[in-house]
C-alpha cells in the first residue's frame, strides 16, 4: 500500500502488516491522512472494513467522528469512542 510516509513517522513501514494492523492504519488515515491516503485504504480494505474498524476505535476527534457518522449514516452514539470518551480530552491548549 502506498500511504504518505508522514502518517507513520513513528513506525517502521517494513514491519506493518496491513491486514493485522488494519485498525491502526485506518485510524491514522482517518485522523491525519489526505485524500490520496483515503483512496488507498478504501481500495485496499473496502468501505465495510473501514466502517467496522472505525466503530471500534477508542478515539476519534470530533471532526473525524462527524465525518464517519455522515459517511456511514450511523449515529455517533454507536461509536465506541463516543461511548467511552478519553479521560483527558485535550492535552494542549492552542
Amino acid at each position: 500500500m502506498q500511504l504518505s510516509k508522514t502518517l507513520f513517522w513513528d513506525t517502521d513501514l517494513q514491519q506493518v502488516n496491513w491486514d493485522e494492523h488494519a485498525r491502526f492504519v485506518i485510524e491514522r488515515v482517518l485522523t491525519r491522512g489526505g485524500l490520496e491516503d483515503w483512496r488507498e485504504i478504501l481500495h485496499y480494505y473496502g468501505l465495510d472494513k473501514i466502517k467496522a474498524e472505525s466503530l471500534q476505535m477508542r478515539y476519534l476527534d470530533k471532526l473525524t467522528l462527524n465525518f464517519c457518522c455522515t459517511l456511514f449514516s450511523i449515529p455517533k452514539e454507536q461509536f465506541r469512542c463516543y461511548k467511552q470518551p478519553q479521560s483527558i480530552q485535550q492535552l494542549w491548549q492552542f
